[in-house]
């Protein structure tokens, strides 16, 4: 590791999902982190898995930044408890923000928004732009598809099969958390295209 985590993202459904172990999880991911003395940063939802998340992070008395576009806050979609709840205008900016708060990344259950800050982080790390760990917490093998995805764009040439463990995966809390505390950055591939892929 480049420096030492102090606070991890939290990326995650603004929805509970199907199964009571998503919560349940989530619960657990954020006791984790209180443990480990690591602050939490997330959407600034006080619903779904983001409020599951930061509800057992303040419960426990631990660090909590709430980061939410204005659009969102004024739903009443903001978590009335987080005490340091950031206000952004847009959704890039939400992003931008969460990101320079953070030193890791995980990725929780979600929906489109939840794959679509998966994939951009782990992008930004694909292109050098930060070399801080990402994981996803395959409860109950909710990123199998995804995962699988991934190994198949490898087997057909579109991304380097050295950059398949940008992505740790873990079906428990613990173990996901004991991966991006002892991760070790690839080296970065030093061209993207061989002359013949052009």
């Amino acid at each position: 590791m480049d420096k030492p985590i102090e606070r991890i993202c939290v990326f995650c459904g603004s929805r509970p999902g199907e199964r009571p172990e998503y919560r349940a999880q989530a619960e657990r991911l954020g006791s984790l982190l209180v443990e480990a003395g690591i602050g939490l940063v997330y959407g600034g939802a006080s619903v779904g898995l983001m409020g599951a998340v930061a509800d057992a992070v303040l419960r426990e008395g631990g660090e909590v930044i709430g980061v939410i576009p204005e659009a969102l806050a004024g739903k009443e979609l903001a978590h009335p408890r987080v005490s340091d709840l950031r206000v952004v205008g847009s959704m890039h900016q939400r992003k931008a923000l969460m990101a320079e708060l953070s030193d890791a990344f995980i990725a929780l259950p979600g929906g489109f928004g939840t794959f679509e800050e998966l994939f951009e982080m782990v992008t930004w790390s694909q292109l050098g732009l930060h070399r801080k760990p990402f994981g996803v917490l395959n409860v109950a093998g909710f990123y199998d598809g995804l995962l699988g995805l991934v190994d198949y764009a490898i087997q057909e040439g579109f991304i380097p099969v050295e950059h398949r463990h940008l992505i740790l995966a873990a079906s428990e809390p613990d173990e996901l958390l004991r991966q991006v505390l002892g991760y070790e950055p690839p080296p970065p591939v030093a061209k993207w295209l061989r002359p013949e892929q052009t």
